[in-house]
C-alpha cells in the first residue's frame, strides 16, 4: 500500500474544514458548547465536528489508514495503541488551544500528521485566523504559504537563545522547579499556551528554542517533523530520540542545533 499523500491536498481539506467547522463558531460559542473532557481540559462543538469531519476526508484520501484523534483519544485511551502499529496512522489535533478558542484569543490552530512505521512522514499545521499554513514531508524541507521555513540562527552565547519554557504544569514536576529557577538563564518569552503558535514561532526563526513536558502525539508530531525539515534539532530531555508513541519522557526539548540543544540542557535542566 501508498503511503504517499499529496501534501498541498491535505492542506486544503483542514482550510476548507476550518472554515466551515471552526470559524463560523469562533467567538460565537454559546455555554453548552464548551465543556469540560478533564480538569481544566476544554472540548467544544468545533473541536468534535472538526476531528469527524477530517477523520473520514483523512481515511478516505488514504484506504486502510487509521486515525488518532485528540477527541477520540479523550473517549477511548486504546485509540493510542494504533501508533504502535506498522500500519499508516493520521493524527489529528482538530483545535490545538482550545482554551484560548474558547476565549475567543487568537492563538489556536489544526495540527495534523501522518505517521508510517512510528516517525511522522507529513505534517501541517494551520493557523486559521492569520490564515498561515505550515507542511512538511520528511527529506523535503518545512514550508509555510509557499516560502521554505528555516530556524533561528544558533548564537554563541546561550543566554541570548530565546524561547518558550512548558515545564512544571504537567510531567516530571522536578523538572519544572528546575526549569523555573533557572529561567533567568535564557530569554524566556510568554507562551501562547497553544503547541501549534509555538511550533510556528520556532520553525519560523522567531525564537530559538522550545522546551515541552506534556508530549501527547497531537500536539507535537506535527511540529517536531516541521522544525526538523526546517534544520532544527531536537531530543528528549533524557536524550532519546522523539516518538509519536512515547508520551511519559520527562520532556522534550528542540533547538536550532545540537550544540545549542546541550547547551540548553546544561543551563536549565541537567540536576
Amino acid at each position: 500500500m501508498s503511503t504517499r499523500v499529496d501534501i498541498d491536498r491535505v492542506s486544503r481539506l483542514i482550510v476548507e474544514a476550518a472554515a466551515e467547522e471552526i470559524m463560523p463558531r469562533y467567538t460565537k460559542l454559546a455555554a453548552g458548547d464548551v465543556r469540560e473532557k478533564g480538569p481544566g481540559d476544554l472540548v467544544t462543538v468545533a473541536d468534535e465536528a472538526m476531528e469527524h469531519r477530517l477523520t473520514a476526508l483523512l481515511q478516505d484520501l488514504l484506504p486502510g489508514s487509521a486515525v488518532v484523534g485528540e477527541e477520540a483519544a479523550a473517549r477511548d485511551g486504546a485509540v493510542l495503541r494504533r501508533l504502535a502499529t506498522d500500519e499508516p496512522v493520521w493524527i489529528i489535533d482538530p483545535v490545538d488551544g482550545t482554551s484560548n478558542f474558547a476565549q475567543a484569543k487568537g492563538d489556536f490552530g489544526v495540527m495534523v500528521a501522518l505517521v508510517v512505521g512510528g516517525r511522522g512522514v507529513a505534517g501541517w499545521i494551520y493557523d486559521p485566523v492569520g490564515g498561515r499554513m505550515a507542511t512538511a514531508e520528511l527529506g523535503a524541507g518545512a514550508w509555510l504559504n509557499g516560502k521554505r521555513l528555516s530556524v533561528a540562527a544558533a548564537l554563541g552565547d546561550p543566554a541570548e537563545l530565546s524561547g518558550t519554557l512548558l515545564a512544571g504544569f504537567y510531567g516530571d514536576q522536578e523538572l519544572g522547579r528546575r526549569v523555573q529557577q533557572r529561567r533567568e538563564r535564557v530569554r524566556a518569552l510568554k507562551s501562547r499556551r497553544c503547541a501549534a503558535s509555538e511550533y510556528l514561532r520556532i520553525a519560523s526563526g522567531e525564537m530559538h528554542f522550545a522546551l515541552f513536558t506534556k508530549l501527547m502525539p497531537w500536539d507535537h508530531v506535527p511540529g517536531v517533523l516541521i522544525h526538523g525539515e526546517a534544520g532544527g534539532y531536537n531530543a528528549y530531555v533524557d536524550g532519546g530520540t522523539y516518538r509519536p508513541d512515547r508520551i511519559t519522557a520527562p520532556g522534550l526539548l528542540l533547538a536550532p542545533d545540537p550544540s545549542s540543544w546541550q547547551a540548553l540542557h546544561d543551563r536549565l535542566i541537567k540536576p
